[in-house]
């Protein structure tokens, strides 16, 4: 089979589970926004495949997140508005649009210029659509809200610096985060630890900046956590397996099970840090923010608890962890 024939045949598996009189009953109950949260998990998917090396895997992946694509045209084919054929034919067209070193007579010396030339191309895109609706464009147009929200922040951050809205220099974007973990701690204390609304804007602050040093630092934040995750799991996954070595469970519920009688056990799983430092009472986030916030520049409080040292009463499952392995 030609690859033509390949997707004609992939076209027509989608028709008949969407066949009104033969079909897959769930395929016909669908539409956009319950197919929407498949296609997302799909991309995922792909991207797992990916980091794993998984070829094999990987040709599963993206057969599957084809078929999301052949499943919204189809749907949209139904309703009128366009069939598979159009999207091949409107992707086509772009890329064309905006390669004209490859397929016009433009000349592109390198991979960054070519990056410059891609977002001028779409900034003309964006200033003729809005020319066409007589609406007012923005440099910050046609970002999804639903991208992951590092991701978009990223996005958002670069559309900006695009037109001069930018720090000049690594160091403001250093001086902006311990001003922002500053403002958290403040938060924190004048919250008395309860969750509030002022939390979630200055939580919200520091993530958006230290998006920004990574921007700045030509990191992808969403890698950068991606690979902390990664090796948290790691060191977690080697404490559960000495403890299952010692016939224990790892069960954080379970009474004593990260408190270190003997705290050689774990060496090989310990990272030498400094003690960690938190508001106590405050639960995880203010164990976190607390600790980060003995580096920044803050405003006297009246709460003496803030900034004090850690020390283990070995009262909650997170703190018998803590004990057992410094991250």
């Amino acid at each position: 089979m030609s690859n033509q024939d390949d997707i004609e045949a992939l076209i027509e598996v989608m028709a008949r589970l969407r066949d009104r009189t033969s079909g897959c009953p769930w395929d016909m109950e669908q539409d956009f926004k319950s197919i929407a949260p498949y296609t997302i998990e799909e991309a995922y998917e792909v991207a797992d495949a990916i980091d794993a090396g998984d070829m094999s895997r990987l040709k599963d992946e993206l057969g599957d997140l084809l078929f999301q694509v052949v499943y919204h045209a189809r749907l949209a084919q139904e309703d009128g508005h366009f069939d598979f054929g159009d999207v091949t034919r409107s992707v086509s067209e772009k890329m064309i649009a905006r390669h004209p070193h490859v397929f016009g007579d433009q000349v592109i010396e390198d991979a960054e210029a070519q990056t410059q030339a891609w977002e001028a191309q779409k900034a003309r895109e964006r200033a003729a659509k809005g020319q066409g609706d007589g609406t007012r464009t923005s440099a910050l147009d046609d970002l999804p809200i639903n991208l992951p929200a590092l991701l978009r922040a990223l996005k958002l951050q670069k559309r900006a610096a695009r037109v001069g809205f930018d720090w000049s220099e690594i160091t403001d974007v250093t001086a902006k985060i311990r001003e922002e973990i500053g403002e958290v701690s403040e938060e924190l204390a004048a919250s008395k630890g309860e969750l509030s609304e002022g939390l979630k804007d200055e939580f919200g602050d520091l993530l958006f900046v230290m998006v920004n040093l990574a921007r700045h630092l030509s990191l992808d934040p969403e890698d950068a956590l991606r690979r902390a995750n990664h090796k948290f799991e790691r060191r977690f996954r080697a404490i559960e397996d000495r403890l299952a070595s010692e016939g224990k469970t790892a069960e954080l519920a379970s009474s004593g099970l990260w408190h270190l009688e003997d705290p050689e056990r774990f060496e090989p799983f310990r990272k030498a840090t400094e003690p960690i430092r938190f508001t106590p009472g405050l639960g995880l986030v203010g164990k976190v923010l607390a600790s980060a916030s003995r580096r920044a520049p803050t405003k006297p409080t009246s709460s003496a608890r803030v900034n004090t040292p850690y020390t283990s009463t070995g009262s909650s499952s997170w703190d018998k962890m803590l004990n057992a392995v410094r991250m």
